[in-house]
């Protein structure tokens, strides 16, 4: 199909979905392709740095300064946004930081024919067409012009990067001129940012992460998101807080142990709270980081980096880990060379078959060991 009639598929498509004729001929000189874009989406970039090297680098000392200063200039917004949804100063903060720098870099290039041209492009129609209808409905409410419609390649708008559907759905109006703006309105920006988090399943007054301690013999096949245990039997176990921070509590709340980069690495408890930012981005580097720059911004002190020198593969040895466990019928999605949840599940079921400490932390010891299958 040529882009012109799938063009005038789309806006008939948009029509049926109550968007308006008016908005559709403002929005007309906005949708156009773009091949520079479906590019960009073809060639994403893979980073190969670890976890202690990325949260370094999200997390700096100028984002924890940063943070620390909007939370106080805003102060009246935060504390609304935490008393309305139970979200801390913090989280939304380091959302923030991290998504746009503080608003410094939402990206620009015209949302519309980024979100027009992925469409066309056959990998991901379905979702992009849903988005270019979304972001149509956000001028036709009036909360934005095709004009100031300005963000990431990917379509994503404002602040803290919300795709127009999650726009059109979560956005509110915290400052009180009529409109959710939230590429303008920092109010906006805060309040719609608590209201999604709850969307995502935050719960008001629990913790999300919180840095512990492990001891050598801990049993290692515990340690996964997908397992949780109360934290008293953490705390049985010798999961201890690091030294100068409160103890552990030992109580039934529920928690899972994650270690980012294996053993000797560092260890978080990750709480029921933590799955929203699971739901943010499901790149546990990701999530792990925004998690970990919320706890420094609530006043928690610098991880443990763990042991120097933690045995890691490069990129083209966790690809070909990822295309051997593949074969071994363990899904790991795409084999890309990025460790996400699924390739790590898979690396933990082969450190128990090979009787290895099962951390999830794929090493050059565990490669050799598949490579000769003993």
């Amino acid at each position: 199909m040529s882009f012109d009639r799938f063009l005038a598929d789309l806006k008939q498509q948009a029509v049926a979905a109550g968007v308006s004729q008016r908005t559709i001929a403002e929005a007309s000189p906005y949708l156009v392709y773009d091949q520079g874009i479906v590019n960009r989406d073809r060639g994403q970039r893979v980073f190969g740095q670890v976890f202690t090297e990325f949260a370094g680098r999200m997390a700096a000392v100028y984002r924890m300064q940063q943070g620390q200063a909007k939370i106080k200039t805003y102060a009246a917004a935060f504390a609304r946004a935490e008393k309305e949804y139970g979200v801390p100063p913090a989280v939304i903060a380091a959302f923030w930081g991290l998504e746009s720098d503080f608003g410094a870099n939402m990206g620009n290039l015209p949302t519309l024919r980024s979100l027009v041209s992925l469409a066309y492009d056959c990998r991901r129609s379905q979702m992009f067409e849903n988005e270019t209808i979304a972001a149509l409905k956000i001028i036709d409410r009036g909360d934005l012009e095709p004009e100031e419609m300005i963000g990431s390649w990917a379509g994503e708008l404002g602040h803290t990067q919300f795709m127009p559907s999650e726009y059109m759905a979560h956005a509110i109006d915290y400052d009180g001129d009529g409109k959710r703006n939230l590429i303008k309105s920092v109010p906006d920006v805060i309040g719609s940012t608590g209201k999604y988090l709850v969307h995502l399943g935050w719960q008001r007054g629990e913790p999300w992460l919180q840095e512990v301690k492990v001891p050598a013999n801990l049993k290692w096949q515990e340690a996964d998101l997908s397992i949780q245990h109360p934290r008293s039997q953490w705390a049985a176990w010798g999961v201890t807080r690091p030294a100068g921070q409160p103890p552990l509590q030992s109580d039934a709340l529920p928690a899972s142990l994650v270690l980012p980069m294996g053993r000797t690495g560092p260890a978080f408890l990750a709480y029921n709270n933590f799955q929203a930012y699971l739901k943010w981005n499901a790149s546990l580097m990701y999530s792990l980081t925004a998690a970990y720059y919320a706890t420094r911004l609530d006043g928690a002190p610098a991880m443990n980096p763990g042991a120097p020198n933690i045995p890691k593969l490069t990129i083209d040895e966790n690809r070909e880990l990822q295309q051997m466990l593949t074969r071994m019928g363990h899904d790991v999605g795409r084999a890309d060379g990025v460790l996400g949840l699924k390739s790590r599940t898979a690396v933990r079921a082969v450190q128990i078959k090979y009787a290895l400490p099962a951390d999830s932390w794929p090493t050059p010891e565990l490669l050799a060991r598949m490579r000769t299958g003993r």
